[in-house]
């Protein structure tokens, strides 16, 4: 008699469906139908296509909802998918082409790994990649940092310092269904924290506190080793706080000659700062080729590879890096 180690997988119509009703619950930013498809087993582990998309079940429950949020929706086009199964185990390759709200398109290709739970199959692996990095692929803004940018253009500000600086942005990544998912008593509180928080870091920094926005801030240190450490700080906080609700947040640098409240600081150093922070995804510290440049081969920072974007605003290519912060 054949048993079930002598069986091959099967061809399973069943799990090709479930993958396609996955990437349009996650095209369509729903989150509900998304996160019911995976298994509640600690086993349970999500690699995305960004850097730091490497999430356990908790860590995936607890950031999904907003993280889906931040990302412009969209739709699937020529999915191919082969999917197998055997007993309570199966699994899936596919790969896809998706268009972004934003215009963009982009390849994307994932592996699943299922099980069956009472009756039904739930995911406990999921690993997606793409031949081009998100901020080539997605090609969106973030919309408090453009805010805080514009609020920085317009207000006259004692930059108070001249010569070479670096600028640092940061914003919480979806804030607004943050606020609407706690009500505005406690959003406001939280917000009141957190802004109390960066700036003590930002002051223990050396760096100096120039805006603040809403959730957003804007910053200047005197060196981009200052700036990146203190974005460091700033994460390390973020990860470590145990207050609730948790506050993805965005941090991006550009370093670059800055004068007296003067047209050029607004132009060029703080706008491009702005496009750097708008790249960086949840828990994200993005930073220029200048402020990369200026760090040199210090031993105490990691960096990701250099990826080439477009900048709104700005003319050409220009290398963005990440810089790794968890430990």
């Amino acid at each position: 008699m054949a048993t079930l180690a002598d069986t091959e997988f099967d061809a399973s119509p069943e799990l090709g469906a479930i993958v396609r009703r996955y990437l349009a619950a996650y095209g369509g930013n729903d989150v509900e139908t998304l996160l019911n498809l995976f298994s509640d087993s600690p086993a349970v582990f999500y690699q995305g296509t960004a850097e730091n998309e490497l999430w356990d079940g908790a860590t995936l429950r607890a950031i999904m909802p907003a993280y889906v949020q931040t990302k412009p929706q969209f739709a699937l086009d020529r999915l191919e998918v082969n999917a197998f199964e055997r007993g309570d185990t199966g699994y899936a390759v596919f790969r896809v082409e998706i268009t972004f709200t934003t215009g963009k398109t982009a390849v994307v290709r994932g592996t699943h790994l299922f099980r069956l739970e009472r009756g039904q199959w739930r995911l406990v692996h999921a690993h997606h990649s793409s031949p081009r990095p998100n901020t080539e692929n997605m090609g969106y803004e973030a919309r408090g940092v453009e805010e805080l940018l514009q609020a920085a253009t317009d207000t006259p500000l004692d930059i108070g310092q001249t010569g070479m600086a670096s600028v640092m942005f940061t914003d919480i990544v979806d804030s607004s269904a943050i606020a609407e998912t706690v009500g505005d008593t406690v959003w406001s509180g939280a917000v009141k924290r957190h802004l109390e928080t960066l700036s003590d870091l930002i002051s223990a920094g050396g760096g100096r506190l120039i805006k603040t926005l809403g959730d957003g801030t804007m910053s200047t240190y005197p060196s981009a080793r200052q700036a990146l450490q203190t974005a460091r700080d700033i994460q390390t906080a973020m990860a470590a706080s145990q207050q609730e609700p948790r506050l993805p947040l965005r941090v991006g640098i550009h370093t670059g000659e800055v004068v007296d409240a003067g047209d050029d600081f607004f132009g060029t150093v703080v706008n491009k700062a702005a496009r750097v922070a708008a790249l960086a995804g949840p828990a994200e510290i993005c930073l220029s080729d200048a402020t990369r440049i200026m760090v040199g081969t210090a031993p105490e920072f990691a960096f990701g590879e250099a990826v080439a974007v477009k900048l709104k605003g700005l003319e050409g290519e220009h290398m963005i890096y990440r810089l790794a912060w968890q430990a």
